[in-house]
């Protein structure tokens, strides 16, 4: 009987860091040098700031909206399934989980920013 939960709570652990580690499909990257050639070319594109208020406000690229990360579940609304979201934030992580929710909310095209801002110079 201990083996079994032992291989259950191991089969637990191995899907946990499956889900949090393996990127989801369909989920573009790009790095700031790329972000800059993207923003010249602007197109049928929505950016997206999921930092706080105050980060956002101390320093952020012009275009993006802010819609930080802990309330983009309920502001999907304010976005089009069908533009690409191109998503940044401080260093990556957090876009990395935004992006990941917004592909499972069904987002067709979705990029984040490689390094976030940490990796921006204007």
């Amino acid at each position: 009987m201990g083996t079994i939960f032992n291989l259950i709570i191991l089969g637990f652990i191995v899907w946990f860091l499956y889900q949090r580690f393996v990127p989801v499909k369909g989920i573009k990257n790009i790095n700031a040098a790329e972000l800059k050639a993207v923003l010249n070319n602007k197109g049928n594109k929505q950016w997206i700031d999921v930092r706080t208020p105050n980060e956002y406000k101390d320093n952020h690229i012009k275009g993006f909206i802010n819609i930080p990360l802990n309330e983009l579940g309920k502001r999907t609304q304010e976005l089009s399934k069908d533009s690409e979201v191109i998503v940044i934030c401080q260093s990556g992580i957090r876009s990395s989980k935004a992006s990941k929710a917004l592909k499972k909310l069904g987002f067709n095209e979705v990029t984040k920013v490689k390094g976030g801002m940490i990796s921006w110079r204007e």
